[in-house]
């Protein structure tokens, strides 16, 4: 079939368009590894934009080398993983309960989570649960308060409407229970929906580090994404930049510490995506419309 000039024209202008959204989406990647690859004049003089100057991959040997920043990366991926598997738990064990016609109270159990997602739990009350609980300085404070969210439980919730009614009514007259109907119906049909959750909670998880300023005292304890902050927040001058560069014996400006130390931290997390990626659009979709 041939194709008319102007769908021609709109299909190539239409190509450009999103070609440029996805460039000015990682252009700041590239700039940043353009910074933390170049020479450290160069980096400190702003003189550096998509294309290293004074190319060096010395402060990359000079984080490799750091025993802190992986004590923080061993940190951050036990909360991501602890944390994530506790609210697929959580969350899809709530979800089929509350799609059960026979469980009591359900109706006024979706209220309440309703009203925990238009309001949810300020600050300071958090704080004195959470202190109350004894997991102040505890790794459990970053895992437990954020496992169970109100738009997670409605999202698999509409999800395990979708499960076939008769292949529930056949697996329990062939004796299974509702826990049965759970671990061996739901759940193995349920994968596009569990990756989705499991991406949004898994990438906010690695993200947040104001839970962890409030929470954890000791530096021991700190994930990466609060080493990070508090590395961007110093300037040369302070010790937490300078300790960098004085262990490492490498001299390296604010800008190119910086830049690694993103890239660093950005890095586990976006090897991540691509293995989830093929379930999410279908749950996100599925999870979000009822038929």
């Amino acid at each position: 079939m041939k194709a008319y000039r102007s769908e021609t024209t709109f299909q190539w202008v239409n190509a450009l368009f999103f070609v440029g959204l996805c460039f000015t989406m990682i252009s700041p990647m590239i700039h940043l590894l353009a910074v933390s690859l170049s020479d450290p004049l160069y980096a400190n003089n702003k003189l550096v934009i998509l294309w290293p100057k004074g190319f060096q991959t010395k402060i990359y040997e000079s984080l490799l080398h750091m025993r802190d920043m992986w004590r923080a990366m061993g940190i951050s991926v036990y909360i991501t993983v602890m944390g994530t598997l506790l609210c697929l738990l959580l969350t899809s064990a709530l979800a089929y309960a509350l799609i059960r016609p026979a469980m009591p109270g359900r109706k006024l159990l979706l209220k309440l989570i309703l009203v925990t997602f238009i309001f949810p739990v300020p600050l300071i009350p958090s704080y004195l649960i959470v202190k109350e609980l004894g997991m102040i300085n505890s790794l459990w404070a970053l895992i437990i308060p954020g496992a169970l969210g109100a738009y997670n439980v409605f999202i698999m919730k509409t999800f395990f409407q979708s499960v076939s009614a008769e292949l529930v009514d056949a697996m329990k007259i062939d004796g299974s229970g509702e826990f049965g109907v759970y671990a061996r119906l739901v759940l193995p049909l349920s994968t596009p929906v569990l990756a989705t959750i499991a991406l949004f909670h898994s990438v906010g998880t690695w993200n947040a580090y104001f839970g962890a300023m409030i929470y954890i005292r000791s530096k021991d304890l700190f994930p990466l994404q609060l080493k990070l902050k508090n590395m961007v927040a110093s300037s040369m001058t302070d010790s937490g930049l300078d300790s960098i560069a004085l262990d490492s014996g490498v001299h390296s400006s604010p800008e190119t510490i910086k830049a690694a130390a993103i890239l660093f931290t950005t890095l586990p997390i976006l090897i991540v995506y691509p293995f989830l990626q093929k379930y999410f659009v279908k749950g996100a979709m599925l999870g979000s419309l009822k038929e």
